[in-house]
């Protein structure tokens, strides 16, 4: 429908006949108006028209690529000539909208105009454009002559029209990191937690051109702001074992981050990868199971599980026998053989340009919770144990209950230790719980792990005296019990922050035991005078090789009559 708002009626109202002025009024009019001062008002009309459209044709001209940088878009605005050292285009030609970019260098030649719907997304021809450039898309453009585009809201280089060289093509395959080559780091350096002793470490998150000399242990980032929390020098130094411990840092191997400015100074890549990296330390106190599992795989865990197997694991301090341990739960964290990353005769050079983490994440020991930077997925020891039984195809995910079959015995295990905090009367223990309606079996952990795990998932009930082995936890049905046996000497804190909270945040039945003055080894070498029974508090102020010294070293023989009504509380717990 078309306007009148702004138009005249060719007719009065009412539909008369229309009013025309008489023949003599007409030509009285016009002849009041001098010929030559007409032709004087149309030839200054028609100089202020010239003056106008030389002053704004600029303005809204399509720019040529010569005009393509923001610092020559700058000086266009201010009609200065563009800096470019490359043939330049005049002014006064302009590009139409629907048209696109010609090549942009190798003399400056422009190509004949293409029609986009007659081009394929993506094309790789030379002389082919990939889309059309405007004037939006030119501004902010890195490279003169080289427009950038926006593709599903990501900067992105286009691909020169020109066909380029090969020295020119493997620079841009090395330097194509999907934002431009803006490198950005960032780092997790908050490591105070109220109410625990150990702070956490470092963790970098890198993203864009990431490549990794695993020679030089130095992860490059292509980082042309140099922004990102780097020294003076451009480096970023950290020691990626997921305990921040002052004892245990020095013997970790220390990775360095070095920004560069751009991927020409960046160190050739010998070997692309599609998925992101992830650098970290098994040094420290791994080949304890409990710290293999806090200190690694639960890190590993919170740090890799939303990529789903697809990221490339490159470990330092590398020990073969433990990689070879865990490959059943390597192989689950990531789909891609680890590399080695203290492999001193490797030259590869590693290029991800999906990214890289310097360093794991981590909660609490045997603890996750909520947390907006190192768990902003909200996982949780349920979903760890879930993935545990999982990487080793473990069968159950609840435990038998009481009562469901006929003459169903539940299965109970029993950690031994042939070391420190052994059971002394694991035999008695067994033949009351055997007694009192279990199945009882005991068995030391071992190198084997798929096979240990597996007589732990067989379990309902899980019994141990305090110490490593009680890590297995992870492997047992969601809802079975766990009993944990304390040793004398102030227990309480690592009891409860070691196994107590960790269980019921996998979901597990919680009982504990706590160990009397006469039901352990250390009555028989200290006099009852000694700071281990008067005041075992102060052993732990002095620290854990005090403790490690007096406490840690002793056996227990559990009083029966004191421990069978733990015993039939576990039972009551796999009625429920």
């Amino acid at each position: 429908m078309t306007s009148t708002a702004y138009s005249r009626s060719s007719k009065l109202p009412g539909g008369g006949p229309e009013r025309r002025l008489p023949p003599r009024l007409m030509r009285s009019l016009t002849s009041k108006i001098e010929p030559k001062k007409l032709g004087v008002g149309l030839v200054a009309g028609c100089c202020l028209a010239l003056l106008t459209y030389v002053s704004l044709a600029k303005l809204f001209a399509i720019y040529s690529p010569v005009f393509a940088s923001t610092a020559n878009t700058s000086a266009l605005m201010q009609n200065a000539p563009p800096t470019s050292s490359k043939p330049s285009v005049l002014e006064t030609e302009t590009i139409p909208p629907q048209e696109t970019l010609g090549s942009g260098g190798g003399g400056g030649d422009s190509a004949d105009p293409v029609d986009p719907s007659e081009v394929p997304a993506g094309s790789e021809e030379p002389g082919l454009p990939e889309a059309a450039v405007t004037r939006k898309d030119m501004a902010g453009s890195d490279e003169p002559g080289l427009p950038t585009r926006k593709d599903d809201g990501d900067n992105a280089a286009a691909e020169p029209t020109n066909k380029p060289t090969a020295a020119a093509a493997e620079d841009k395959k090395e330097g194509d990191d999907g934002n431009g080559g803006q490198g950005k780091m960032t780092c997790d350096e908050n490591g105070v937690d109220e109410g625990f002793p150990y702070a956490r470490p470092t963790v970098c998150e890198l993203s864009g051109d990431v490549r990794v000399s695993p020679k030089q242990k130095t992860v490059y980032l292509v980082n042309p702001s140099g922004a990102g929390g780097f020294d003076e020098s451009g480096d970023k130094r950290l020691r990626p074992y997921a305990r921040k411990d002052d004892f245990l840092m020095p013997g970790v191997t220390e990775v360095t981050v070095k920004s560069v400015l751009s991927a020409a100074v960046a160190p050739k890549c010998t070997k692309h990868h599609a998925v992101p990296a992830v650098v970290f330390s098994i040094a420290g106190y791994t080949d304890n199971f409990f710290h293999d599992m806090v200190d690694a795989m639960v890190p590993l865990f919170l740090t890799t599980a939303h990529l789903k197997g697809e990221v490339q694991l490159l470990i330092t301090n590398y020990k073969p026998w433990w990689v070879q341990k865990y490959t059943p739960l390597l192989r689950k964290m990531s789909l891609h053989d680890v590399i080695n990353f203290d492999a001193e005769d490797a030259d590869d050079v590693h290029c991800f340009p999906a990214g890289a983490f310097v360093g794991l994440y981590r909660d609490r020991d045997l603890i996750l919770s909520p947390h907006p930077t190192r768990n902003p997925r909200n996982l949780t020891m349920v979903d760890f144990s879930r993935f545990m039984r999982g990487a080793l195809a473990l069968p159950r995910d609840r435990p038998a209950v009481l009562g469901e079959a006929p003459g169903m015995r539940p299965r109970m295990l029993i950690i031994s230790r042939a070391g420190t905090r052994r059971l002394l009367n694991l035999d008695e223990v067994a033949a009351a719980a055997d007694k009192l309606g279990f199945n009882v079996t005991s068995a030391e952990a071992g190198a084997d792990v798929p096979a240990f795990a597996a007589q732990v998932n067989a379990a309902d009930v899980l019994v141990g005296v305090h110490g490593a082995g009680l890590a297995n936890v992870v492997f047992l049905p969601t809802e079975a019990v766990v009993v944990q046996i304390v040793p004398w000497g102030k227990m309480d804190w690592m009891a409860t922050n070691f196994y107590a909270r960790p269980a019921a945040g996998m979901g597990l039945r919680y009982l504990e035991y706590y160990v009397g003055e006469e039901e352990t080894s250390l009555k028989d070498k200290y006099p009852r005078e000694h700071a281990v029974f008067r005041d075992p508090m102060s052993l732990h102020t002095q620290g854990w090789q005090a403790l490690a010294q007096t406490i840690m070293k002793q056996d227990v023989a559990v009083n029966l009559t004191r421990f069978r009504p733990v015993l039939l509380q576990a039972l009551d717990k796999l009625q429920q």
